[in-house]
């Protein structure tokens, strides 16, 4: 019999509705148990592209012996980290805290009135590596509950009232001067990877928030060291196993130091921020590559990640049944089964075509896997880039050209063969938020490569949310939708993810209704969430008493804390409107953050950056299908000046967008061409039509802060 969850939406909540444990969501159902029980409350918390939620699943919540011990002393409750990161935030806190490490699934154990005694991530149903067992916590902590329970209780109040404090200061700060960032970069250049990119040793992680503040401080000074620590970075990342090279898109993470080994699942945030970096990087360098990287991502976001009415899924599990086992009901999932290759397959798809393709992807006779003690990868190869083309050729005796169009037939042979394959899971939840990144991503990358295929996609992911998560009438914005269902109030982050989304797609289509969506969002962000005394915004209203704490995110992760893309947010705002109150807004969340500047908030230092380098406002007057529009647009998209705010002025927007933006109806064509406006706080130089007197008014835009003149 199903348990309680099968009447969820959530994806992760689903999978464990056959579970024996007699699991409640987060609720006031389960709450109300706790207390009339008198019983502690277990926390599970994971999501549904989690591999080690899996594993404990099987070894422990599928398990009739656990079930019977959770059922007999707890209250089980199962909360999905990405729909209520509030609850996750507050619990993870305390398990980093008390352990010194977090992650998930995150196990926590509660008071009826939900305060926290005990906790950490996965546990192994029995003791093994050094790791208590999960039966015998589950023993000792009822134990311990019936026998001891005053000082749990006294303990998990402490530790509350400790936790409160956490993120505070004595006060906001100003904002730091620019040697706050030439520290920053000192600091990135000390962990710095010289050999294979990346930041420190195994695991790496694709935080690609690091890598656009260091363009954009190469961008500010002219410094080479930020942009070369970067572009090493996204190269050794695109060459990597970390990538993948049939389908697109990238794994959550390399396990090795070298990027070859990765975690297998793919998560909707890292495509978006990826996109981004490497757009950055194709309109820094002009190197073709890079723009290939963020196409072929945003391909793979298309084609696995987008729901049929526009709106973007947020994951792919790791996990997958391996393909020599489909059709067995006995089998299991297996980590990165549906993307690894055996030798024998490759040379049987590809024929005379293998010895490059192994050549160039590493592939060997005995795998090219590391060793696996549960032999899951023996035998088996992980795709990267082992060899350059040029090498491959020489072997190969065929010229590169050869090579690079028999790799390409090769990579479409195996990626339809994988297509047979059994799938990993998709998370076919929309979150607002992520889609607020893979909007920004889209419509940036559409504008600066010239593919307004890419604009269209965001345009369509924007309609979306305006029309199943968003209520004008309230101004409510609402988490997440899974088929015809919404739910779960918006969170900072939601508000602030999504209004940076719509900044880009307005730079990248010149419709107002974008923008004023996205000051209409910072509006509401500012009533619901801001600090009023530090600045910055905290994660939540503080309206769920349920909710322990009203924290503020104070981390550039994964995903980057609320505060700092809200700051980036208003400077962008501000240079737009020429509304102050946003800059001191602005000025506020960044001075907040002063006493922590640092490659802990690599965004937040983005936004200081930006504040320091000031932006310039373009403005493209011009019918946007015109041929003399496009030209001064390419113009645009090869000159990188990442802080500039893009304004088109068309002639279906004209008459709307001055009611927006009222300074600028006086800008008009000329000479019947399309017309470019380079301007610093709305004073403008000559417009120009031609694209090259474009790029040297761009090019006079000095590293200082001024245009130049």
């Amino acid at each position: 019999m199903p348990n309680r969850l099968a009447a969820e939406h959530s994806p992760y909540l689903l999978q464990h509705q056959h579970n024996p444990v007699d699991w409640y969501p987060w609720g006031d159902a389960a709450f109300e148990r706790a207390r009339a029980e008198d019983r502690p409350i277990f926390l599970s918390v994971g999501y549904s592209t989690c591999h080690w939620c899996h594993v404990m699943e099987h070894e422990s919540f599928e398990d009739a012996r656990v079930a019977e011990i959770l059922n007999a002393h707890f209250v089980s409750i199962k909360v999905d980290r990405e729909e209520r990161p509030d609850v996750d935030r507050v619990y993870m806190l305390f398990v980093q805290a008390t352990t010194g490490a977090g992650g998930w699934p995150m196990s926590v154990w509660l008071t009826p009135g939900l305060q926290p005694f005990y906790g950490g991530t996965y546990f192994p149903p029995t003791s093994r590596w050094g790791r208590p067992g999960f039966v015998e916590i589950l023993t000792e902590l009822a134990r311990a509950w019936r026998e001891e329970r005053d000082k749990l209780e006294h303990s998990a109040i402490t530790i509350v009232e400790r936790l409160r404090g956490y993120g505070q200061s004595s006060g906001g700060g100003a904002v730091a001067g620019p040697d706050a960032l030439d520290k920053a970069v000192a600091e990135f250049s000390a962990g710095f990877d010289r050999r294979r990119g990346g930041f420190g040793n195994a695991p790496k992680f694709p935080r690609p928030s690091e890598l656009t503040f260091l363009l954009r401080e190469h961008a500010r000074t002219g410094a080479a060291e930020p942009r070369d620590m970067a572009l090493l970075t996204l190269r050794a990342m695109a060459l990597g196993g970390m990538r993948d090279h049939l389908g697109g898109g990238f794994h959550r993470y390399s396990v090795d130091a070298d990027w070859r080994v990765p975690h297998f699942e793919k998560m909707l945030y890292d495509q978006a921020q990826l996109v981004h970096a490497y757009v950055d990087a194709a309109q820094l360098t002009g190197d073709p590559q890079y723009a290939d990287v963020a196409i072929d991502t945003m391909g793979y976001v298309r084609r696995d990640l987008t729901d049929p009415a526009g709106g973007f899924y947020s994951a792919e599990d790791a996990d997958s049944i391996p393909p020599e086992r489909a059709g067995d009901p006995s089998a299991h999932k297996m980590e990165g089964a549906f993307y690894i290759w055996s030798h024998a397959e490759v040379q049987r798809l590809l024929g005379e075509r293998a010895e490059p393709f192994c050549r160039r992807y590493g592939v060997l006779e005995d795998g090219n896997a590391p060793f696996d003690p549960q032999n899951e990868f023996t035998g088996k190869n992980l795709l990267y880039a082992a060899r350059p083309l040029e090498d491959v050729a020489e072997a190969t005796g065929r010229s590169v050209p050869v090579v690079r169009a028999e790799l390409a037939l090769a990579r479409e042979v195996l990626f339809t063969a994988r297509l047979s394959r059994p799938r990993p899971h998709l998370d076919d939840k929309v979150l607002t938020a992520w889609n607020g990144l893979m909007i920004g991503a889209c419509a940036r990358a559409g504008r600066i490569l010239g593919d307004a295929s890419w604009v269209a996609d965001a345009e369509r992911a924007a309609g979306f949310l305006r029309t199943r998560l968003w209520d004008a009438s309230s101004g409510t914005l609402l988490r997440r939708y899974r088929r015809q269902h919404a739910a779960v109030a918006g969170y900072a982050e939601d508000y602030a993810y999504l209004a940076s989304g719509l900044v880009e797609l307005f730079q990248a289509t010149g419709d107002p209704a974008w923008l004023e969506w996205a000051i209409t969002l910072h509006e509401r962000l500012d009533e619901q969430f801001a600090d009023p005394v530090e600045g910055g915004w905290f994660s939540t209203t503080g309206e769920d008493a349920s909710v322990l704490l009203r924290l503020k995110e104070q981390y550039d992760g994964a995903e980057p804390a609320a505060t700092s893309v809200a700051a980036l947010n208003l400077l962008a705002l501000a240079h737009l409107t020429g509304d102050s109150g946003m800059t001191t807004r602005a000025e506020a969340a960044i001075g907040s953050f002063r006493a922590q500047l640092g490659r802990a908030v690599p965004l937040m230092l983005s936004a200081l950056s930006a504040y320091h380098a000031g932006s310039p406002q373009v403005v493209i007057v011009g019918d946007a299908a015109a041929a003399d529009t496009a030209a001064l647009k390419d113009t645009l998209g090869r000159v990188y000046l990442p802080t500039a705010l893009v304004v088109p002025v068309t002639p279906a927007h004209r008459e709307a967008l001055a009611r927006v933006l009222p300074w600028t109806q006086p800008m008009t064509a000329r000479e019947g061409r399309a017309t470019a406006y380079v301007c610093r706080d709305f004073t403008c130089r000559t417009p120009v039509v031609r694209p090259d007197e474009l790029e040297a008014q761009l090019k006079a835009m000095d590293r200082s802060g001024t245009d130049g003149r």
